[in-house]
């Protein structure tokens, strides 16, 4: 028989973290440790046990760790986070009948009453601990208990912590009440902190000509050099030949151009087939083999949406939304239109084979050792759709980690978050003065549950203006601040490092757009960017500090241009200071929250910069910052605790 909840006198207010009052999964890494809060409350002044149910991914039992009270009704305990997938975790709670006996029962020892009766309650309770499958000895006790042993022998096994040991072994959950299952997403630690670099294998090539993917793993040496984690290919499909664009998204395109990889799919094949002058599935495993033999990995990208030309058009027409004349229509975004691309539609009659063949995209490309992907315009494709799709992925490959590139509404890049996506693009790229950027951060962390942010200074799409005209410093300023405002960014290379500045006219695009046209890249440039990228990378792999979000904090400065930050990781502290403006020197009093770094107010510490090499002695919160855009537009500090004697730390100064 259900109990009626007026009989489970422990009502569980708040289970924290909960999602959504549960309906989606908090996000965490294997091996994090899950802090969980619960709140509870019971009438009068009975005393309560409570704990956390858990269950890993295929584990039938559950594990029990106790909640412990922190005051004020609210419990906590941890959980540890050992495997990837989906963990499930409950709250219980119920009355401690014996416990609550037990505290009566001294206190009126302490005042010499006579508690001949509360002995025999106890030995009623006792028995009872017994009778559930208790500790033989309890038997005994409860025996004892209700004897007339001497008072004082009787009074000491009531109150001692052996008996009450062992009756919490065997505890009456009969009525206890418990919370919804809910459930925390454990990915692997690349979820959280990875540097992704996107290339376009096709501009390989020094000689102008269509490059392979074996001309790509050329490039694989310079991408480990440069210190990312990930290679991140655009579409690698067959592109199709009907309405293909040309150079700069022209409508017409020339018998040798070679199209957008977006539109995908040809005579050749679709999503599942590599496009012929990148070569075959063969060559896309040698591509893959050579990658993570330099400690690379691959990430593809999915684009769900088709060319006319794509063997499903005729295969599956009805996965494809048709008008009133009987033409399927193409994409758009007046005023721009893309008719060499079919959205699909995912409402047909026929919706459930398409949804099954698009999930299947991402196991056949998994099966080929693939297990990050960037999914392009999510935002645009059912919701429903990704859950289910994602659960699949997941449920097959735990390890998978999926990047929603959704320029869109705040809520609706949420919502993907929640269905599932890894990490998440952000608006980051538009965000400039440090009110915008300082702002847009602390909007990021209070969704750190479900939204893990990617930080993109510019992408084959969008190009902001300040880079058109604040030229290296500028460069140089934004990728600092995206490797490490976020634990994860990323940049399009070799435009990126290359500088590259040259806008299409009132587009936020490059001009001679490399989404339409082969280009070629002199890596060896004397102003590339490669050492400052390298640089920073071997910043973020040496400094925990920086491979996470939680602790970031911003410090106060008197200069608007100037703003401070910090990150901390245990006894690793990172201080990241950034002149703002491109154009000239800026001069700044930080007021740094000692606290947050570490220090404590007495102790003198140094300011390591990272990047320029230089060392400053620092004591106190209040110190001054001159930053040169010219030389280098931040300091990226590490700070460490100066043991010194008086004299000693006199001398250095």
């Amino acid at each position: 028989m259900v109990l009626p909840q007026d009989l489970r006198r422990v009502v569980i207010l708040a289970v924290r973290p909960e999602l959504d009052g549960g309906r989606y999964p908090v996000k965490r890494i294997v091996g994090d440790e899950l802090a969980i809060e619960v709140d509870l409350v019971v009438d009068g002044h009975d005393l309560v046990r409570a704990a956390i149910l858990d269950r890993a991914p295929g584990d039938e039992q559950w594990r029990e760790t106790e909640l412990v009270a922190a005051g004020n009704d609210t419990w906590r305990a941890t959980i540890r986070l050992p495997a990837l997938g989906r963990h499930l975790y409950t709250a219980i709670a119920w009355v401690d009948a014996f416990a609550t006996w037990r505290h009566g029962l001294v206190k009126k020892v302490e005042v010499e009453a006579n508690v001949d009766v509360e002995l025999l309650d106890g030995a009623a309770l006792v028995r009872a601990a017994f009778e559930r499958g208790g500790h033989p000895a309890l038997r005994e006790a409860a025996e004892v208990l209700a004897s007339d042993a001497p008072l004082v022998q009787r009074i000491a096994l009531a109150t001692g912590s052996r008996l009450a040991d062992a009756v919490a072994l065997a505890p009456d959950r009969s009525r206890a009440a418990r919370s919804r299952e809910l459930e925390v997403l454990v990915e692997r630690p690349r979820a959280v902190c990875s540097a992704w670099y996107e290339m376009f294998p096709r501009s390989t090539r020094d000689d102008g000509a269509h490059g392979s993917l074996r001309d790509a793993e050329k490039r694989l040496d310079y991408i480990a050099e440069l210190g990312f984690d990930i290679v991140y290919l655009p579409p690698i499909h067959p592109i199709g030949r009907a309405f293909r664009k040309g150079p700069d998204n022209r409508p017409e395109a020339g018998p040798n151009d070679p199209g957008s990889p977006w539109a995908i799919g040809a005579a050749e094949g679709g999503h599942t087939s590599v496009h012929p002058q990148l070569g075959t599935l063969a060559d896309f495993d040698h591509f893959v083999a050579q990658a993570v033999g330099r400690g690379l990995e691959v990430a593809l990208d999915i684009a769900f949406q088709a060319s006319p030309d794509h063997p499903w058009v005729t295969e599956h027409p009805s996965w494809f939304l048709h008008r009133a004349d009987g033409s399927i229509q193409y994409a758009e975004n007046p005023p721009k239109k893309y008719q060499d691309v079919y959205p699909f539609d995912f409402a047909s009659a026929d919706w459930q084979a398409l949804w099954t063949a698009l999930r299947d995209v991402f196991l056949f490309w998994a099966g080929r050792g693939i297990r990050a992907f960037r999914v392009d315009n999510p935002h645009t494709k059912p919701l429903a759709f990704w859950e289910w799709c994602l659960a699949e992925v997941h449920a097959r490959f735990p390890e998978t980690i999926l990047l929603a590139e959704a320029f869109t509404r705040p809520k609706l890049m949420a919502a993907l978050g929640k269905l599932g996506f890894s990490q998440s693009y952000t608006y980051f790229t538009w965000r400039q003065t440090k009110h915008e950027l300082e702002t847009y951060a602390a909007q990021l962390a209070d969704a750190s549950d479900y939204l893990r942010p990617n930080l993109w200074p510019t992408t084959p799409d969008i190009f902001p203006e300040q880079l058109v005209h604040g030229g290296r410093p500028a460069f140089v300023q934004r990728v600092v601040l995206a490797a490490t405002l976020g634990a994860s960014y990323g940049i399009y290379g070799p435009s990126y490092e290359l500088c590259e500045r040259e806008p299409r006219f009132g587009v936020e695009e490059l001009a001679r757009n490399e989404k339409y046209q082969l280009r070629t890249w002199d890596l060896a440039r004397p102003d590339s960017l490669r050492h400052v990228i390298a640089r920073l990378n071997q910043i973020r792999r040496a400094h925990p500090a920086l491979q996470q979000n939680a602790t970031l904090r911003f410090h106060p400065t008197d200069n608007d241009l100037v703003m401070a930050y910090s990150k901390r990781a245990g006894s690793d502290t990172i201080l990241v200071v950034v002149n703002l403006d491109p154009y000239h020197v800026h001069r700044a009093w930080l007021t740094l929250d000692l606290a947050a770094l570490g220090i404590a107010g007495d102790h003198a510490y140094q300011a390591h910069d990272l990047l320029g090499g230089s060392r400053f002695a620092w004591h106190g919160a209040r110190n001054f910052i001159e930053l040169d855009p010219q030389q280098s537009p931040a300091h990226v500090f590490a700070i460490h605790t100066l043991v010194r004697s008086e004299q000693q730390f006199e001398y250095y100064l």
